[in-house]
């Protein structure tokens, strides 16, 4: 592989696999606040929310961590207006004191926070005006978390890209394909990359294990584990709807996201964890394997977008799987076909926002994901024209990434008319 193009890889690691506390599109709203705040220099008075429908989706049912158990868009703006930490990133309220957690119901129950729907042309988009008398500062957010690409103080603009971003960029992520996956995962010095994996393997086991310990949500990883034992193929699908049971419900214990995703970083991850466990496989093999199945979840993505109708679980569960086969033994082909297997499969589950039920869309995933793989070691696979399925990998990717980010559209906009209620009373 050109060292240019290894280089690229090698940054798509370090920036997507990143810690996150909390679901991260709260986590997002909260940091545009924090960062507003910061800006403004004192609490504000008045806040107006602007976001755009799928972040109201991902936003509305989830448990936001450090505020008692409350949800919501106000909640989160609140909590990273009172007590965030903007330096902290996507672990912006992760270090409020006792007396900031309390103040966020106080701040939500006091000062307004107006929030509006934006339809602005970008599925990933807030924009966060905070004012104080005449003082106002504007902080706007576009197409991934952190990307903050509109800054305003009384009037003045320090910061305008919102123009650039009309087309999204992805240079690194072109360099992106099947092959050039495996032969970096197979190649590459593990120096160069084991940091954020190895971060991920520490933390995303952790919450797997806060899951099945505590309550939490549905206790989706609980009722699997409980009802169909500790069969591996069972706990892998149980461990990774447990760590999602734990995060959707307020867990204060941080992630390794894949994809902006803290759920997508647990089902990429955990499960392969869980064979490597069973199979007492350690070192290398498990680093490679978490590497595989973090790159494919993060290609399959650059179809898909980062936000849509298409449930980011299903080509996570898909990537998990190709982790696992990794570790098996298995070559590049049955790797690819259990990929296309699994997407064949479980490619219209939608994504209805994140809530306690991503747990068992998560389980359902990781299931399909593993039938893909022993399908093909079974001389079972789907072909081209069967559905979605492409010729090939590559086209059956791009079958997927049309479908999620221009078929989905619409689906998209009436799950967000259906959560936030604005239906109109003929289409009831």
């Amino acid at each position: 592989m050109e060292k240019t193009i290894y280089d690229k890889y090698v940054c798509i690691l370090k920036e997507e696999l990143i810690p996150a506390m909390g679901c991260t599109e709260p986590i997002a709203l909260a940091y545009a606040a924090a960062k507003g705040r910061e800006l403004l220099g004192r609490l504000p008075e008045r806040v107006v929310v602007k976001a755009s429908g799928s972040i109201i989706k991902n936003t509305k049912s989830v448990v936001v961590p450090n505020t008692n158990q409350m949800r919501g868009i106000p909640v989160a703006v609140a909590a990273g207006i009172v007590g965030g930490k903007p330096e902290l990133e996507l672990q912006v309220i992760s270090k409020m004191n006792t007396q900031e957690i309390e103040d966020v119901r106080n701040f939500v129950e006091t000062i307004p926070i107006e929030v509006e729907a934006l339809d602005d042309g970008f599925v990933f988009d807030i924009l966060i005006e905070q004012h104080w008398g005449e003082l106002k500062s504007v902080i706007r957010i576009v197409n991934s978390h952190l990307n903050i690409v509109y800054i305003e103080k009384n009037g003045k603009v320090y910061l305008d890209c919102v123009s650039d971003m009309r087309e999204e960029k992805q240079d690194n992520f072109s360099v992106l394909s099947m092959e050039g996956i495996w032969d970096f995962v197979n190649h590459c010095d593990l120096k160069d990359v084991e940091e954020p994996i190895k971060l991920q393997m520490e933390l995303n086991w952790a919450i797997a294990m806060e899951g099945m310990r505590q309550q939490y949500g549905a206790n989706i990883g609980k009722v699997l584990n409980e009802t169909y034992g500790n069969d591996i193929h069972n706990l892998a699908c149980a461990l990774a709807a447990a760590g999602s049971d734990a995060r959707m419900n307020g867990c204060e214990l941080p992630v390794v996201v894949n994809s902006g995703s803290g759920n997508q970083g647990i089902t990429v991850s955990v499960p392969v964890m869980a064979y490597a466990e069973a199979m007492n496989i350690h070192g290398k093999k498990v680093i490679r394997a978490l590497l595989l199945s973090n790159l494919i979840a993060l290609y399959e993505k650059v179809g898909i977008g980062r936000l849509s109708a298409y449930c980011g679980a299903v080509s996570a569960g898909a990537s998990a799987a190709a982790g696992i086969a990794y570790l098996n033994g298995e070559g590049y082909d049955t790797v690819i076909h259990t990929v296309v297997n699994a997407l064949a499969a479980s490619s219209g589950i939608i994504c209805d926002g994140a809530k306690a039920s991503c747990a068992a869309k998560i389980a359902i995933a990781v299931y399909t994901g593993l039938m893909g793989y022993e399908m093909y070691k079974k001389g079972q696979q789907f072909y081209a024209g069967d559905g979605i399925v492409g010729d090939g990998i590559e086209e059956t990717l791009k079958n997927v990434g049309d479908l999620a980010s221009k078929g989905m559209l619409e689906t998209n906009n009436e799950i967000i008319k259906m959560m936030t209620k604005e239906r109109k009373k003929s289409d009831e």
